[in-house]
């Protein structure tokens, strides 16, 4: 499947939806099941100042909280940069929330007003298993379906 036809179908799914968590859910489940590489796939919310929550996700337990300054969601929260590590043990500070784990690319989630309301984190049991044009295609669809928030 490509990219193009998930877009098609998140589209289809949340169109005229507001609410950050039912979107949440729904990208959630839509992306984990998109790809075999998935094996974890979710989202960590800014909840407060300097902290992600466990949002909706797909796949084993995830981490409850991850403060900005751990791990690579909290990377990718400070920075407000894609994170795309090919190997996690080599990340200096990575969370192992789940010790198969082996590499996890994550973005940041913007509303429309342009603040940042979480992060989406996929991990993969594979190494080097993420590409840029993975983030690119992914980063797309989360600003197009964040947008209307």
């Amino acid at each position: 499947m490509e990219y193009a036809e998930l877009g098609t179908r998140v589209r289809a799914l949340t169109v005229g939806e507001t609410d950050v968590v039912a979107l949440m859910a729904t990208l959630a489940c839509e992306i984990h099941h998109f790809d075999a590489r998935f094996d974890w796939t979710g989202f960590y919310r800014v909840t407060a100042p300097g902290m992600l929550k466990i949002g909706p996700y797909q796949g084993g337990h995830g981490c409850l909280t991850i403060p900005f300054e751990r791990g690579v969601c909290g990377a990718a929260a400070r920075t407000g940069e894609v994170q795309l590590v090919d190997d996690v043990a080599a990340f200096a500070g990575h969370i192992a929330c789940a010790a198969t784990t082996r590499s996890e690319l994550v973005l940041p989630v913007w509303n429309g007003a342009g603040v940042m309301i979480g992060v989406l984190d996929i991990d993969s049991d594979q190494p080097r298993a993420f590409k840029k044009d993975d983030a690119e295609a992914l980063g797309g669809i989360l600003k197009e379906v964040f947008a209307q928030c």
